[in-house]
């Protein structure tokens, strides 16, 4: 009995292994008849890697959590589709592409506008301006204007001089008359004509109308005191006499200018200068007459550049019949460029070819280099091409091509940087890393070639650096109030730079001079903006310009300038900061995405053979 109960112990797990074999047998090589096929090629196409189009170095066995730098959902990491494309070409199955919300537009030839903004102030039309003078010496016994601004109509009582010569002049006349009545026909008679005409023309050069002049040469009474009136409409700029003042004659009374038609006076940066051109119509504001619009032509561009503010001079004609426009007053204008292919300003009625354009969206952009992501046509699956092109003036929303692109192509407008991020994780050519595919190699400077500068002006200079690093931190921390004293702070240190820039070296005045202008414009913005939102705005063109300045300047001896760029900064199209340390501190999203964005240029002080002499 208990030899076959060992038996049958011995027996059962013999079993249980042969029918786990038979198990496994069964389930390597095929589906059984309860599970379809779908199933097993769901489990088989299910992706073995994860990755983050922002950071492509995050890579994970799932999907089950979100980037741990930020917090995006995660992209499938696919190798399957790469073989056979070139370095800078990536293909995409239509999962993926859905899943990485791809967008495109052609590449098209169409007029763009660019909107030029102009400050100025309205003047006096300087054809429209009269002077008022004295056409006789005499006593200024009374001014009927005693103030500016009024109005004037023509005819109107200005002021009563006493002129003895006139009475002279007056009586003189008279007596004429009188010894021509009395004098017989021959020379006495032509004689006495002579001194009337002679007598008259006196009295008309002195002001005297004609009427009056009939009056005197009728007996009536002889006036001491003669009337000055105005000879047009206008408005009163200004009085030059007073009253009981001795004015000579051709000495001037009072400014008069006809307002019906005034002078707006516009300053434009000389790098905004080839968007304008005589007759481009100008619309504008005033600061008394916010909501209403309005509406003059270019008259006139100086041909003189102002060398201190680097502007010149653009003259606008308005009509002011209503008179709402007064001199003096500031105006904000902007002017609106159609730009032809060549990317100078044309008119409508012009026969010009459209430029080659592109959305703003579509390229990477990193130092002086341009990306776009070209979809090729006539492929299984989507295949996207990293191309490098030279782009022209950018206007609105768009970018002119000067080449790299054909009409009818299509570009990538959304989710260019995830095609860029999936060529890095291959190790293909992408906007950081080009090599054949793209053309030139990522800019990356360390010690750049400078100009010497004063000791004064580098101080000021690595002031100004302390202050923006200020600003970047406050603005990485979310501190509002902070951020605002900061960009204060750079205010003041970049004005200090400013005053000390007349002891630079004529070609470090001229570099300055270009970029000094760019600063200000970012500052008065900055200073305008009362949340962090509105000030990362200019906190973009203000790092933009300071990097430059650093670079042609250089930078302090104990530090290292890193240049990051954030791909997500205002709505996908990236931007570009300063900082010190190698740790990503991102002022454009603060705590939202501390973290996100990478390095692309540093800049480290420059050794003495690498400076520029004077």
């Amino acid at each position: 009995m208990a030899a076959n109960r060992l038996k049958i112990w011995m027996i059962i797990p013999v079993f249980l292994l042969a029918f786990a074999g038979g198990f496994l047998v069964r389930g390597v090589s095929g589906p059984s008849a309860g599970h379809s096929d779908s199933t097993a090629e769901s489990v088989e196409n299910e992706p073995e890697r994860w990755t983050c189009s922002m950071h492509p170095q995050i890579i994970l066995p799932t999907n089950n959590q979100m980037c741990p730098i930020c917090n995006m959902d995660l992209i499938p990491l696919e190798d399957d589709l790469s073989s056979g494309l070139a370095r800078n070409e990536l293909s995409l199955s239509p999962e993926a592409a859905a899943l990485a919300d791809l967008g495109t537009s052609l590449v098209q030839r169409r007029f763009v506008a660019r909107r030029v903004p102009l400050v100025g102030e309205v003047s006096a039309d300087e054809t429209r301006l009269r002077e008022i003078t004295a056409r006789f010496g005499g006593r200024l016994d009374r001014l009927y204007l005693a103030s500016t601004g009024a109005n004037v109509s023509k005819g109107m009582k200005l002021a009563e001089i006493y002129s003895p010569e006139i009475y002279g002049a007056q009586a003189e006349l008279q007596t004429a008359v009188n010894s021509l009545a009395a004098a017989p026909e021959g020379p006495v008679a032509d004689s006495a004509r002579r001194l009337v005409e002679s007598s008259r023309k006196k009295l008309r050069l002195a002001g005297l109308s004609a009427s009056q002049i009939q009056e005197v040469e009728a007996g009536g009474q002889l006036n001491e005191n003669l009337v000055v009136t105005a000879p047009f409409d206008g408005v009163v700029i200004s009085r030059k006499a007073t009253e009981g003042q001795y004015v000579k004659t051709g000495m001037v009374l009072y400014s008069i200018a006809d307002l019906s038609r005034v002078w707006v006076t516009l300053r434009a940066y000389e790098r905004d200068l080839i968007w304008l051109r005589p007759g481009q119509n100008v619309e504008f504001r005033t600061r008394s007459h916010g909501g209403l619009i309005f509406k003059g032509d270019i008259l006139f561009l100086d041909s003189i550049l102002d060398e201190k503010t680097r502007t010149v001079e653009v003259r606008v004609e308005v009509e002011n019949s209503d008179g709402l426009l007064k001199p003096g007053m500031l105006v904000s204008a902007e002017v609106e460029a159609v730009l032809d292919a060549n990317g100078n300003p044309a008119q409508m009625d012009e026969v010009a070819l459209p430029p080659l354009v592109i959305p703003a969206s579509a390229p990477l952009l990193t130092g002086r280099r341009a990306v776009v992501y070209v979809q090729k046509e006539g492929q299984e699956f989507p295949v996207y091409q990293g191309r490098e092109v030279v782009l022209g003036a950018r206007a609105g929303d768009f970018y002119l091509v000067e080449k790299g692109l054909m009409e009818g192509e299509k570009v990538v407008t959304r989710g260019a940087f995830k095609i860029d991020s999936a060529l890095q994780i291959q190790a293909k050519d992408s906007m950081m890393m080009a090599r054949d595919g793209l053309g030139y190699p990522a800019e990356n400077i360390s010690t750049p070639a400078i100009i010497e500068t004063p000791e004064d002006f580098k101080k000021a200079l690595i002031i100004l650096l302390d202050a923006y690093l200020e600003l970047q931190s406050k603005l990485a921390a979310d501190d509002n109030e902070g951020s605002a004293l900061a960009g204060r702070s750079v205010a003041e240190a970049i004005s200090a730079a400013e005053e000390l820039s007349d002891q630079l070296s004529v070609s470090a005045a001229i570099k300055w001079s270009h970029l000094y202008p760019k600063l200000d414009q970012a500052l008065q913005a900055l200073e305008h903006s009362e949340t962090l939102v509105t000030r990362r705005v200019p906190f973009q063109p203000l790092s933009d310009n300071l990097w430059l300045v650093f670079k042609t300047f250089g930078t302090p001896e104990d530090k290292v300038l890193r240049q990051f760029n954030c791909p997500m900064a205002f709505s996908d199209t990236g931007a570009e900061w300063i900082q010190l340390g190698k740790t990503t501190n991102n002022p454009y999203f603060g705590d939202q995405m501390l973290r996100c964005g990478t390095q692309v240029q540093t800049l480290s002080p420059a050794s003495s053979e690498n400076k520029e002499g004077h």
